[in-house]
C-alpha cells in the first residue's frame, strides 16, 4: 500500500503517520520527489482502514499494490533512481559504459586493458576474480589476487571497480571494490542477497538464465528490504531454444524494468550473444532501447583469453562501438 502525501504537509505530521503505522506494525518506506512524498506501507496492511486513512487532511490519495515486490516498485518511488559510484552517475539520463575482461589473469593484463577502455569512454572497470564456471576444470579465476590487481587497476586510472561475489564469505575483500555483481548463477542465493542487503555496497544484480522480470525484481527486494537501496539491475539474456547464439537477449525487459521499477537498468550483450561479432549490434540496440548503460567484455588478446574469448571485444573494436554508441544517444535524446 503506497499513501501519497499533500503539499505543505509538515515534519511533525509526517513523523506522527509514520508513528501510527509502525504502531501497527508495518515497515514504512518514505520517497520524496520533487511535489510529492510518497509513504510505502510494508507488512500486513489489511489492517489499515483506507477510509479512515483517505480522510486525513494531510493524505492526497492511497492506492494498494498487488505485486509482492515493494521497495524496486515504481508507485512506491515515482522517480528513477541515480546510483552514485564515486561520482559516475547511473540512472535517469547518466548513461555509462562498464568494461573490462571477462577474468583478471595478470598485471599487464587488466593494466592495459584498463587504460585502453578508459581512453575509449568507458567510466566503470569490470573484472572478475571469482569465475563461476560450468566445469570444474575451467579457470576459476584468481580470487584475492584478482582483486588486487583490480585495485592496482584503480589507483592507475582512477575508475571505480565492478567485480562478482560468489560465496558470503569472500564478502570481506569486496571492501574496497565499488561495485558487487550478483551474477546470473547466485540471483536467487538467498542467503547472499540477505548478507548483501546488510551493507551500504552498490550492487548490481544480473537476471537469471531462465528466470521472469518479476523473479528478477523479487532478488531484488531481498537486497532492498535488508536496507540497502544501492541496487542496479542487469539483463544479460535468459535462455530459450535457441543454439545460434549463447543466450537471447531479451531487450523488451529495458522498457518493462523501467515501467515497473525505479531502478537503474542496464544491459549486457557479451553475455547476451556469446558472439563478439553480435556485441556492437545489440549493444546499440539496447542504447536504443533506453538502457541506463552497458557492460562489455573486452581483452587485448581474445584468442587467449582464459575465460569468455569468443564474446569478447578488442580494445580496438570497443572504441568503435562506443563511438557508435555515443552517437544513438545523441540521437534519441533529441
Amino acid at each position: 500500500m503506497i499513501a501519497v502525501l499533500k503539499q505543505g504537509t509538515t515534519d511533525q505530521q509526517q513523523e506522527n503517520l509514520i508513528s501510527w503505522f509502525k504502531d501497527m506494525g508495518l515497515d514504512v518506506h518514505i520517497s520524496k520527489g520533487e511535489f510529492h512524498t510518497i509513504l510505502g506501507l510494508i507488512g500486513d496492511t489489511t489492517k489499515v482502514d483506507i477510509g479512515l486513512l483517505e480522510s486525513l487532511s494531510i493524505i492526497e490519495s492511497v492506492k494498494r499494490i498487488s505485486e509482492p515486490f515493494k521497495n524496486a516498485n515504481r508507485k512506491f518511488h515515482t522517480e528513477d533512481s541515480v546510483i552514485d559510484v564515486n561520482g559516475v552517475k547511473i540512472g535517469a539520463g547518466n548513461f555509462q559504459i562498464i568494461a573490462g575482461p571477462c577474468s583478471v589473469e595478470s598485471h599487464d593484463q587488466i593494466i592495459e586493458i584498463a587504460k585502453r577502455v578508459q581512453a575509449s569512454g568507458a567510466t566503470i572497470l569490470r573484472g572478475g576474480a571469482f569465475k563461476p564456471r560450468t566445469s570444474p576444470y575451467d579457470f576459476q579465476g584468481l580470487r584475492g589476487d584478482g582483486i588486487e590487481l583490480l585495485l592496482e587497476a584503480k589507483k592507475v586510472t582512477g575508475l571505480p571497480l565492478i567485480s562478482e561475489i560468489m560465496a558470503i564469505n569472500d564478502l570481506d575483500l569486496f571492501e574496497d571494490v565499488d561495485i558487487i555483481q550478483v551474477g546470473a548463477r547466485n540471483m536467487q542465493n538467498f542467503d547472499l542477497l540477505r548478507e548483501l542487503g546488510k551493507t551500504d555496497k552498490i550492487i548490481l544484480i544480473k537476471r537469471g538464465l531462465a528466470n521472469t522480470m518479476k523473479e528478477l525484481l523479487m532478488s531484488t527486494e531481498y537486497i532492498m528490504a535488508g536496507g540497502n537501496e544501492n541496487v542496479i539491475l542487469c539483463e544479460r539474456g535468459i535462455r530459450t531454444f535457441e543454439t545460434y547464439t549463447r543466450n537471447t537477449l531479451d531487450l523488451s525487459a529495458v522498457p518493462m524494468l523501467h515501467e515497473l521499477s525505479h531502478l537503474p537498468v542496464i544491459v549486457d550483450p557479451s553475455h547476451a550473444t556469446g558472439l563478439s561479432r553480435l556485441v556492437e549490434p545489440m549493444a546499440l540496440a539496447a542504447t536504443a532501447a533506453g538502457a541506463d548503460g552497458l557492460m562489455i567484455e573486452v581483452h587485448n588478446d581474445p584468442e587467449k583469453a582464459l575465460c569468455d574469448g569468443a564474446q569478447s571485444l578488442t580494445p580496438d573494436q570497443f572504441d568503435t562501438v562506443a563511438r557508435k554508441v555515443r552517437k544513438i544517444r545523441e540521437a534519441i535524446a533529441e
